[in-house]
């Protein structure tokens, strides 16, 4: 534990050190995307830290408190996370803000507390703002792939070879489905243009790993033959995800698809995955041995994030998700012998960096796109209305295309692809960056997205509330 801090405070510190001595200068002398008063300010690097961790506070206090009242009435803590961030973030108390959601600082209460007790100047808000998200937007980010790297050491690699087919299967049709449906009702129902419906029809398809895993491994259910098709449908899921909106988004540069650049992500992520596993089984002996030999401080979880976070950039450059390089780390280590005592040293570690992720993805939900007195939420209402019925039965219809298990809970799984997620307002954050989607078709995506990502966790709790047989609860525990 005490090799586990450490490690902590050691990266935060050089996160911190290196962000500050490198970007902040772009920030303050010539940042194209800070306000152009901000262009000649000077930023001061202790301010920067000072908002950071008061940002930290305000995380860790919601984690905490929304997890604590959702585990009291039975509920994943994980939705204590995002409804926590909720209230913190953009919606409600404007305490954890970022950027890309239209705010400069001048609105969030951590910029005003830290002009009244520091020496922050009124013109250095908007440079000092921006250092500080773009600092907890990374630390979310190692939130997501440790938390990743994490659900893949709890991960057995042989049951999601064992369930591939039908893992495949419920990744395919819960991506061609909703897609499909989505797109063409857009367009048939409502009249949306050809390409904002496409783009529309393609946030449909996505499925946050993260939240969902998160929910399983907190109900005992990650292990079980239904968790493992979930994980790896949802994985497929990423990997067609990431291709369907290169595609769409190729399409609204061009007006036409590119298919030298779907080839290359299809051929891509299989080699990468396949790669990874196979290189990792043969080399996972020399990497037990090697580790046995090293005599300084925390050994085993030092060179375990090198592997994670070499893998993660990989994914990451050759175009993929960097989460699904730590996903693949975490299965490749989970089968050596060092395992279990690596799963121990990464909860510590995870304890600090997954609470930020979750609680950013609640701050960032804007839940103004759900107030009809706003004339373009009205229509964008509507709109929602449709795409979450179509979000929800079509993933709930891909659960229900398992094939050869008899007696899996298939609603369950259906269930469990369900959440959109972080990964759906990427979809909505490429499109509203393309200028492809209108105002209201992006309230409509957001609505989407908000609430299956905040219906699924509970319903997870209800589709699963029957506790397995004793006997195959036995022959599918976790590692």
């Amino acid at each position: 534990m005490a090799e586990t801090l450490t490690l902590v405070n050691s990266l935060t510190t050089t996160l911190f050190n290196s962000f500050l001595d490198q970007t902040l200068p772009l920030l303050a002398t010539a940042g194209t995307e800070v306000a152009p008063a901000a262009h000649s300010v000077k930023v001061d690097e202790a301010i920067v830290v000072a908002g950071v961790l008061l940002s930290l506070v305000v995380i860790y206090l919601a984690s905490k408190i929304g997890g604590e009242i959702c585990s009291r009435i039975n509920l994943p803590p994980v939705l204590g996370d995002l409804v926590g961030g909720v209230i913190v973030g953009v919606s409600v108390l404007k305490l954890i803000v970022f950027p890309e959601g239209g705010e400069d600082g001048s609105s969030s209460l951590i910029m005003s507390l830290l002009q009244r007790t520091t020496s922050l100047e009124p013109e250095a808000i908007v440079a000092t703002f921006a250092a500080q998200s773009e600092v907890i937007a990374i630390l979310a980010e190692l939130g997501v792939i440790i938390l990743l790297f994490e659900i893949g050491l709890e991960s057995e690699l042989k049951e999601l070879i064992k369930y591939g087919p039908q893992a495949a299967v419920v990744a395919v049709i819960g991506v061609v489905l909703p897609f499909g449906a989505g797109t063409l009702g857009l367009i048939s129902l409502f009249h949306v243009a050809t390409i904002p419906a496409i783009f529309a029809g393609a946030a449909l398809t996505a499925t946050s790993i993260g939240i969902t895993a998160k929910v399983l491994a907190e109900i005992g259910r990650l292990g079980d033959k239904e968790g493992q098709i979930i994980i790896g449908a949802a994985v497929l899921d990423d990997i067609l995800g990431i291709i369907v909106l290169a595609v769409v988004a190729s399409l609204v540069k061009t007006g036409e698809i590119e298919v030298t650049n779907i080839a290359y992500l299809i051929v891509s992520a299989g080699a990468f995955l396949i790669g990874v596993i196979i290189l990792g089984r043969f080399l996972s002996p020399y990497y037990v041995a090697f580790v046995k030999e090293l005599k300084t401080r925390g050994p085993l979880l030092i060179t375990a994030l090198i592997i994670a976070f070499v893998l993660s950039y990989v994914g990451a450059a050759i175009r993929l998700e960097a989460i699904l390089g730590a996903f693949a780390a975490g299965l490749v280590l989970g089968e050596t012998e060092k395992q279990q005592e690596l799963e121990e040293q990464v909860v510590p570690l995870a304890d600090f960096f997954v609470p930020i992720f979750f609680v950013v993805v609640g701050a960032k939900t804007n839940l103004g796109v759900l107030n009809p007195a706003i004339p373009s939420n009205r229509e964008g209402l509507i709109i929602a209305a449709f795409l979450i019925v179509v979000a929800i039965i079509g993933k709930v219809i891909a659960g229900f295309a398992v094939f050869g298990q008899p007696g899996i809970n298939r609603l369950a799984i259906g269930i469990g692809m369900v959440p959109r997620g972080e990964v759906g307002l990427v979809f909505a954050g490429v499109g509203v960056a393309s200028g492809a989607l209108s105002p209201s078709l992006e309230a409509a995506i957001i609505m989407m997205v908000i609430l299956t990502t905040f219906v699924a966790p509970p319903l997870l709790r209800v589709v699963f509330k029957d506790p397995l047989p004793e006997t195959e609860s036995a022959g599918s525990a976790p590692k």
